[in-house]
This record gives structure tokens, C-alpha cells and sequence, in this order.
């Protein structure tokens, strides 16, 4: 992070457009060419979902991931934390059914790649499920 003379953080003057990627992004979005290339993943998009928390709130995921098992994720791709971004994501993750995750890049230094965090209960696995009961009766 870089500082003012003044010792407070620095950042970035005015936003991107929408639809458009910072460097941060548009390396993770190679990382996930990378993946879907290999099977890892079936399918991403760049800021493909917009997730309504509250009356004029919303929350737009980095990336929408649909992984290998079926499951779809989001994807935040931070270098650095502003509160209200930390909040929205455990919100949305307690909303919606989805996993969400965030990915730090790791410098090169200490080998690249990304460090993961990860916002949402992991799935049950299906011993854990409980029985339900049938839909209808057959007759």
C-alpha cells in the first residue's frame, strides 16, 4: 500500500468503468482461463452477477465462477480490504446460496499465486443432510 506525505493510505483516484478490469483482475481473469483450460472450473464471467443485500444495496462479485462440481462461486479479487467490500461479501454470503470467496495475490517473491479466503459455510456433505420426506405418495 502507499502512503500520503502525511503517512495516510493512497489510493487510486476515481473508478473504472463498469465492465472494465484493473491489472489485479485482469491477471486473475488468465488465472481463470488458466483453470477452465485444465477443468478446474467450467465457465467464469467478469462482474456476471449482481447480488441485491438490502433496499438500494447491492453487491457485484469480481467474477461469477461456475466450479468443476456444479457449484457457482464468487470470486473478489482485493489487494487491500475497504470495510464496506468486506461486510457486503458476509452478507452475501449468508443470503445467497452460493460460495464466495477472496483472492489476495501472493507476491512473486513468495512463490505468486493467490492466497484464498473463504466466506461461506463449506456444503454439507450428503451423510450430513437430513432425510426428507417424500414429495408425494405414490398411489
Amino acid at each position: 500500500m502507499s502512503f500520503n506525505r502525511n503517512g495516510k493510505p493512497f489510493f487510486a483516484q476515481g473508478r473504472l468503468k463498469v465492465g472494465e478490469m484493473n491489472r489485479g483482475e485482469r491477471a486473475y481473469a488468465a488465472h481463470l482461463e488458466r483453470m477452465k483450460e485444465v477443468g478446474q472450473i467450467l465457465w467464469w464471467k467478469f462482474e456476471g452477477l449482481k447480488l441485491r443485500l438490502a433496499d438500494n444495496t447491492f453487491y457485484t462479485p469480481d467474477f461469477a465462477v461456475l466450479a468443476a462440481d456444479g457449484v457457482m462461486e464468487c470470486h473478489e479479487v482485493k489487494g487491500f480490504w475497504q470495510d464496506d467490500a468486506r461486510v457486503k461479501i458476509k452478507v452475501a454470503a449468508d443470503l445467497y446460496p452460493f460460495r464466495f470467496k477472496a483472492m489476495k495475490p501472493e507476491a512473486q517473491k513468495r512463490g505468486g499465486g493467490y492466497i484464498v479466503e473463504n466466506f461461506s459455510d463449506p456444503a454439507p456433505k450428503p451423510e450430513e443432510l437430513p432425510a426428507s420426506a417424500p414429495l408425494f405418495e405414490a398411489t
